[in-house]
């Protein structure tokens, strides 16, 4: 997947904050005029951040522009986020990180993302790797401006995707989950992909048509995000169906 992280480009945008404390800097409101732009400006100004401590290895020397991109990058994030989550803790949570890649950006609902990024990260091994992490981002309006108010992250495993189970996979999830568990499923039809995103509809044995959401990962790894169901105007509408009550209503 090509980069979307690429929006800040040269060492002197960070020429008025690099010297600054991270409650004195204060970010052109152009950088967050949008949710999307909140978020691609927030990865563009963590790509070239590095954090590596004692006992960690990666590239020569300082790598990229050091921690000099983490204060900025803090004021992405809304007051009470920053109540949570001191700068401190943010700082600490990208240690090990020497490269941050936005692969991923698909908005799931209003003021809710789904992104996976692609890192490099340093080791004891005095090698360097590739790890790929998804997770879910809330933005909302705070003044002019939109920030993030909370984010969530889950690293990827590329070993238990492709040697086990049939939870990784969107068709069998919904076969099993919703059809074995839930009774649901009467006929499930061919999959549609578009890119990272399938749509799986199925009929149920309630006599409606229903939509289940799903993003691929790098691993390969199907992650569920919406289900929909069909009313008679032909209008689907936003569900919910815990396929864990009905295994345990077995």
């Amino acid at each position: 997947m090509p980069a979307l992280n690429t929006r800040v480009r040269s060492f002197t945008f960070f020429n008025p904050y690099y010297t600054q404390p991270p409650e004195n800097i204060q970010l052109p409101s152009t950088l967050m005029a949008t949710a999307e732009d909140t978020i691609l400006n927030y990865f563009s100004v963590l790509r070239e951040a590095a954090y590596f401590s004692e006992g960690e290895g990666g590239g020569c020397g300082t790598v990229g522009m050091a921690a000099i991109p983490y204060p900025a990058a803090y004021q992405f994030l809304n007051k009470e986020y920053q109540k949570r989550v001191s700068y401190e803790k943010f700082f600490h949570s990208f240690r090990g990180i020497g490269h941050i890649t936005l692969i991923k950006l698909n908005k799931v609902k209003t003021s809710h993302y789904f992104v996976e990024l692609e890192t490099i990260e340093g080791s004891a091994k005095d090698v360097t790797f590739f790890a790929y992490y998804y997770g879910f981002i809330t933005v909302i309006k705070e003044k002019e401006s939109y920030k993030i108010h909370d984010m969530t992250f889950h690293g990827e495993d590329f070993l238990c995707a492709p040697y086990h189970g049939w939870d990784h996979e969107a068709e069998a999830v919904v076969d099993v989950k919703y059809g074995e568990w839930c009774k649901l499923v009467k006929k499930r039809y061919p999959t549609y992909k578009n890119n990272y995103v399938k749509h799986i509809y199925f009929h149920g044995t309630d006599g409606h048509d229903y939509l289940f959401v799903f993003f691929e990962l790098t691993n390969g790894t199907d992650v569920e995000i919406a289900q929909f169901k069909r009313r008679a105007t032909g209008r689907w509408i936003p569900i919910k169906i815990d396929p864990e009550k009905c295994l345990k209503q077995r």
